[in-house]
């Protein structure tokens, strides 16, 4: 093989451990899609949507699997090398409070004096004062206990009375609560973002803008590939599990399911994804989210401007993108 023919290698940095929600890009590498477009990508295990962003502020990775609002929140803060979105995942943000049933919080309003736990770096902490902003909730009434155990074991402590909510993804909470014997459908309530903050995205793939600069067919390779896989796994979401449990052969198949199954139905259900097909950002959101997160934070400088977040040509056709089935 001649130096013109070698793939394209990718450093890839994902959200967290190999999972249901990221099966699409584990497919489109075992379907050969990366392959098809002259690409080698490595995947490297990430610690949270948001923490993607700055890890690729680092010089270690081309490309990741990050917040969309993150990483506007660091462009609106002026961050330097920040990167730029190229795909959105989710185009509802995937983020929740979430708190037992039969509990005595049962509104917005009810989170006043009551003790949430998170995970350090959660996008749905991170984003609680736009929350408490649009909700009107005194972000200060609330006590928030920052844990790095996992949402299996915060669940149970929850149902035990530790904490009144807990902070995370809608999917992800659900899911892991299931592995600690809690049935989601009946136990919890959630209060999401993508009621109260609806403008707000989730996961983009992101990508440096060295690398973008150097190699623009090979983002647009990318992206193609991604989009394949995407279409993979809404299409066959059992092959889709297996191709994460390949490469983490310890998850819970049934969780992990039920994870993917939610993440297309919820964080890919917007209005938007069904009728264009998923993977891009509407400019006015774009913008919104900007003056919102300036506004809520006190960024002094304008907000970043759509152009400077996302890059919208290195998608397919909208007759050739991914799309979730109608509901």
């Amino acid at each position: 093989m001649t130096p013109e023919t070698r793939p394209q290698p990718i450093r890839f940095v994902l959200n967290t451990f190999y999972s249901g929600p990221q099966a699409w890009f584990f497919l489109a590498d075992d379907n050969g899609h990366f392959r098809d477009e002259g690409l080698d990508v490595h995947f490297t295990e990430g610690t949270s949507l948001a923490r993607a962003v700055e890890s690729m502020t680092t010089g270690n990775f081309d490309v990741g699997y990050g917040d969309l609002n993150e990483l506007i929140r660091m462009q609106a803060e002026g961050g330097k090398d920040t990167p730029v979105a190229v795909m959105t995942i989710h185009n509802r943000p995937p983020y929740t409070i979430a708190v037992p049933t039969d509990g005595p919080v049962r509104t917005v309003a009810d989170l006043a004096g009551r003790r949430l736990v998170s995970h350090p770096q959660d996008a749905a902490l991170l984003l609680f004062p736009e929350f408490c902003r649009a909700t009107g909730l005194d972000p200060d009434s609330v006590d928030i206990t920052i844990s790095e155990e996992t949402h299996v074991e915060l669940s149970r402590q929850m149902m035990d009375g530790k904490w009144d909510g807990i902070f995370g993804f809608v999917n992800t909470i659900n899911s892991q609560a299931i592995e600690a014997g809690i049935e989601p459908a009946t136990a919890l309530r959630h209060f999401t973002w993508h009621e109260h903050v609806p403008a707000l995205y989730g996961g983009a793939v992101l990508v440096t803008r060295p690398f973008l600069a150097a190699h623009p067919q090979a983002v647009a390779g990318l992206v193609r590939a991604i989009n394949k896989g995407l279409k993979d796994a809404i299409a066959d979401t059992d092959a889709a599990i297996e191709a994460v449990a390949r490469r983490n052969p310890g998850i819970d198949r049934k969780a992990n399911r039920e994870r993917l199954v939610g993440t297309i139905g919820l964080e890919m259900g917007h209005p938007d994804g069904l009728r264009d097909g998923l993977g891009d950002a509407d400019d006015a959101r774009l913008a919104g989210i900007a003056r919102l997160i300036c506004e809520t934070k006190g960024y002094p400088a304008p907000p970043p401007q759509p152009h400077e977040i996302f890059r919208r040509e290195f998608l397919p056709p909208q007759g050739e993108r991914a799309r979730v089935p109608a509901r």
